[in-house]
């Protein structure tokens, strides 16, 4: 996203999870076989604006396959679903990565994915996506905080959506845009799951008296508006792994992230992203074994401080630095069928009740 992204972190390049620039990138083929470019197949690659591995992993797996990667960065994840739907005459990938669960319904109703039926298909995984998707990665979306911010106004915490809504909590939160930002749409639908469809509204309505800000996505909303960054609001919907990225990224050595989590229920969504191959795409084969690599071990490890995400391959290690971004223990998330039946009218009726 999504973070998709934090993706959630904090480096510029890495923490534009949810940037909305599209972009290519040809990767570099070194290491590669001795063959001239044209006899090089290449494999075409769809990713949101926020994927990231170490290039020693793509060029490792660029040698190993044969093949000359093309990743084609299509902005936030719901523009690169966009691109793939409105391209499926004539596919612009072979494979794609980064359809999450909110996302899942509207690729599955559209028939832009194939079947595949690779080991990974069928292999454990901590996370579930509907087939043909196979998983690659979870984490959750939530509000984050800006400790010091809260340690100097001497404000207590929320401790529920609801307190949002309060005189004493106006003007302190930034959210994203639903139609326009992936984190945004997600914490809009755990509101939905958590509250109920009337409550939530009800409640959306409360916080636009109150002053909540949007923001077009999570960058903006991250890196201009959040206090700790420098912007005027100390509460942000965020992921659960932004206070790792926060102290991974930070120019000075941190025993403390500068920011949490607040896990409120209906504030929490888990969002699990991943991997399928395109329909009518080329190169099905080495597309499979892209599909295969992103669940081997050492994409699984990487991937937690590159994307900011956990690994859906069970029994990778956790990063050291993960132990500064506990997972929530629950999360409110509608089925995959509600969000693909219900996805528009929820954000018709949120642009209606916030925005209008």
């Amino acid at each position: 996203m999504s973070h998709p992204s934090v993706p959630r972190s904090v480096s510029s390049a890495t923490l534009s999870r949810r940037a909305f620039a599209a972009c290519a990138v040809g990767l570099a083929c070194g290491g590669l076989p001795a063959w001239s470019h044209a006899e090089v197949p290449l494999l075409r690659v769809l990713t949101h604006s926020s994927f990231d591995l170490p290039k020693e992993l793509l060029t490792g797996f660029e040698k190993s396959a044969g093949v000359k990667l093309g990743i084609v960065k299509g902005g936030d994840a719901g523009e690169m679903l966009n691109k793939l739907i409105l391209t499926r005459a004539n596919p612009v990938a072979d494979v794609v990565y980064g359809i999450d669960n909110a996302l899942a319904g509207k690729a599955l109703a559209a028939g832009v994915l194939a079947p595949y039926s690779g080991p990974s298909a069928t292999a454990p995984s901590a996370a579930i996506l509907p087939a043909p998707l196979v998983p690659v990665d979870h984490g959750c979306v939530t509000l984050n905080i800006d400790k010091a911010w809260f340690a100097k106004s001497g404000l207590a915490l929320p401790t529920s959506l609801q307190d949002l809504t309060l005189p004493a909590y106006k003007n302190l939160l930034v959210v994203q845009n639903p139609a326009t930002s992936s984190p945004g749409l997600s914490f809009l639908a755990a509101t939905i799951a958590g509250l109920g469809e009337e409550a939530a509204f009800d409640w959306w309505a409360k916080l636009r008296a109150n002053g909540v800000k949007v923001a077009k996505g999570w960058t903006e909303a991250y890196y201009t508006d959040f206090s700790k960054n420098g912007g005027k609001r100390p509460i942000v919907v965020s992921y659960a792994s932004s206070p790792a990225a926060e102290v991974f990224y930070s120019k000075t050595k941190l025993t403390e992230a500068p920011t949490a989590s607040l896990n409120l229920k209906g504030g929490v969504f888990q969002q699990v992203e991943g991997v399928a191959l395109v329909k009518g795409g080329k190169q099905a084969e080495a597309a499979g074994q892209f599909i295969e690599f992103l669940r081997s071990a050492p994409v699984q490890q990487a991937l937690q401080t590159t994307l900011w995400m956990l690994p859906a391959t069970p029994g990778v290690a956790a990063a050291d630095v993960m132990r500064h971004a506990p997972t929530p223990t629950a999360f409110d998330n509608p089925s995959t069928e509600q969000m693909a039946a219900q996805t528009p009218a929820w954000v018709s009726r949120w642009t209606q009740v916030v925005l209008k």
